[in-house]
C-alpha cells in the first residue's frame, strides 16, 4: 500500500497521524502490546501520549477506567469522538509532558494515579529525563511507570527521522531515566523481535516514511506465531524496549 501522508494534511503531524492510522488496523498487534503492559496496571491508570487511541480502545474495550493525554489537541478531539462515549473513559487531558509550566498548569493531577505508562512517546522529547521526573508527580506513591521506546540506535532511520525521534533505547540507557528519578525498577524487557526486520527493510532500504499499511496487515496476521517467537528472543533483543519501575 502506499504512504497516507498527503490524506492527513489537515493534522499537525501528517506523517505520525499516518503511521497511527496504518497501526490502528493492526488489532492484534496492539492487542498484543496492550497485554504486556497491562499485568502492571492496576487501579487509576493515565495513558501519556495516548495518540488516535489505539491502546486507549484496547483499556476500555475490557471496561478499565483511564484517563488519556495528548499533546496534540486534532488527537485530543479524536480519542473523544471515538471513545469519548464509553463510560470507562473518565478525561481527555490536553497536556505537554515537558511544558515548562508543568507543576502550575497540571498540580491538580500530582499523586493521583497508580499507574502511568507512556507507549512510544519518550523518544519524541528532547528533555526524556524531564519527562521521567512530571510522570513520577502524576503518580501516588507506590504507583507504577510504564516505558516503552524504540530499540537500538543502530536501527535509527528514515521512519525515526520522518517522526521527530531524537534517539532509539536499550534496556541500560531506559533503566538509568528511571534510577536517576529515583525509581525502583521493577521489570523491564525486549518487545516484538520479529518487527525489527520489516523497520529495517522498509527504512534502511526502501527509505520509507511512514509504516506501509500493507505491511502492518499482514505483521497483524502473523502476530500469534510472533508472540511465540518473542517469549525467547525478549530478553536479549526487540524493535522497542519497556521499563517499568515503582515510585516509593
Amino acid at each position: 500500500m502506499g504512504e497516507k501522508i498527503s490524506s492527513t494534511k489537515g493534522f499537525t503531524d501528517s506523517v505520525g497521524h499516518s503511521t497511527l492510522s496504518n497501526i490502528a488496523s493492526a488489532d492484534k498487534f496492539n492487542r498484543w502490546m496492550y497485554e504486556t503492559i497491562t499485568p502492571f496496571c492496576e487501579g487509576e491508570t493515565l495513558e501519556v501520549g495516548g495518540g488516535i487511541g489505539n491502546i486507549s480502545q484496547c483499556f476500555l474495550l475490557d471496561d478499565k477506567k483511564l484517563t488519556v493525554t495528548e499533546l496534540r489537541d486534532d488527537y485530543c478531539d479524536i480519542v473523544k469522538e471515538n471513545l469519548g462515549n464509553h463510560a470507562c473513559l473518565n478525561e481527555v487531558i490536553s497536556m505537554d509532558i515537558v511544558d515548562p509550566e508543568f507543576d502550575t498548569k497540571y498540580q491538580s493531577y500530582f499523586e493521583s494515579f497508580d499507574v502511568v505508562f507512556a507507549l512510544n512517546v519518550m523518544e519524541h522529547l528532547e528533555d526524556d529525563l524531564l519527562a521521567i521526573s512530571n510522570c513520577k508527580k502524576l503518580l501516588k506513591a507506590g504507583g507504577k511507570l510504564i516505558i516503552l521506546v524504540p530499540a537500538f540506535q543502530f536501527l535509527f532511520n528514515s521512519f525515526d527521522r520522518a517522526l521527530g525521534h531524537y534517539r532509539r533505547y536499550k534496556k541500560d540507557s531506559l533503566k538509568e531515566l528511571f534510577k536517576r528519578n529515583k525509581f525502583e525498577v521493577l521489570h523491564s524487557q525486549y518487545f516484538n523481535f520479529i518487527g525489527t526486520l520489516g523497520w529495517w527493510v522498509s527504512g534502511h532500504v526502501l527509505r520509507k516514511k511512514v509504516v506501509p499499511e500493507g505491511q502492518m496487515k499482514l505483521y497483524n496476521f502473523f502476530v500469534p506465531l510472533i508472540k511465540i517467537i518473542d517469549f525467547f528472543t525478549k530478553r536479549f533483543v526487540g524493535l522497542s524496549v519497556i521499563v517499568v519501575g515503582r515510585k516509593n
